[in-house]
């Protein structure tokens, strides 16, 4: 699934192209998507301009020219594809998981623009585009949604409030989007080998000096990886056709029996699960 830094590298690369554009027809070629799509989808899109196109976590914002705002998750394997109307056959891939034969069959829903069209392609169906009317639609819709390390809500005391006298593992609480939103499983991994904080440790005995240590790199981590390009696993690129770089920088995510590359220590990477999820860390540092 992609996380924050690919979502926004996505983000950046779409509003290059299609901001201030006018959408000037939407087909839709299954309804049956995490969210069904209504039947007035494509009445509704209809002629509408994007103003602008913004991120919240994971979540790519359409701002339409009505005030109503047209919402975008990829799920686990949802990717975007942008195409130019002079090279049809030579797409933009602009998706997390991203394939360069982009199968039709799994090609969803497409928004014809002047010069694009935007492709949104899942072959598993777990994302979602979904339509809000108005403001406070898109306020209810993200209520539940926890701050990101980029948002100002995001402070040692709100850390501290929340994890204390807290059982469960670190790693789990990072990966809840109640609680912080837009990290996943990679990063996850990267910022609490960071900190050199076992992924086990139970929330309720951090040290405040170790919860200053999550925001700290939480923060650092996710915004190297976007000015990376994001992390290229399998064909991530971004609008120009290059790949993400971050994924050179992993410490820890994916690494298993790897030494580790902190300076002076001699410890091993090593693979767990939490949560059902691939936890990689260091045997030695994060102990």
């Amino acid at each position: 699934m992609p996380e924050l830094p690919e979502v926004e590298v996505i983000k950046q690369s779409l509003d290059k192209k299609i901001k201030f554009q006018k959408i000037n027809k939407v087909l839709v070629r299954n309804r049956n998507l995490r969210f069904k799509v209504p039947k007035n989808f494509e009445f509704f899109l209809k002629n509408k301009k994007i103003n602008k196109i913004s991120r919240k976590s994971k979540y790519l914002i359409f701002h339409l020219n009505n005030n109503s705002f047209l919402i975008i998750h990829l799920g686990m394997s949802g990717t975007i594809h942008l195409v130019s109307k002079k090279n049809y056959y030579k797409n933009t891939n602009t998706s997390f998981y991203g394939s360069s034969s982009l199968p039709v069959k799994h090609s969803h829903i497409l928004i014809f623009f002047k010069k694009y069209q935007i492709i949104y392609n899942d072959p598993r169906r777990f994302g979602f585009i979904k339509i809000l009317k108005n403001k406070k639609n898109l306020n209810f819709f993200f209520k539940n949604v926890g701050p990101e390390p980029f948002n100002n809500k995001f402070k040692i005391s709100y850390l501290y409030n929340y994890l204390r006298g807290k059982k469960k593992n670190i790693k789990s609480f990072l990966l809840d989007q109640k609680f912080i939103s837009g990290i996943g499983n990679i990063y996850a991994n990267e910022i609490l080998f960071y900190c050199k904080i076992n992924p086990f440790k139970q929330a309720k005995n951090l040290t405040k000096i170790e919860i200053g240590k999550i925001k700290y790199f939480s923060k650092l981590i996710l915004n190297k990886a976007i000015k990376k390009g994001g992390s290229s696993i399998r064909n991530f690129k971004n609008i120009k056709g290059n790949y993400g770089n971050y994924q050179n920088e992993f410490k820890v995510y994916d690494r298993e029996n790897l030494n580790c590359l902190k300076k002076d220590c001699y410890g091993k990477v090593k693979k767990k699960n939490v949560s059902k999820r691939s936890t990689f860390f260091c045997n030695s540092c994060q102990n």
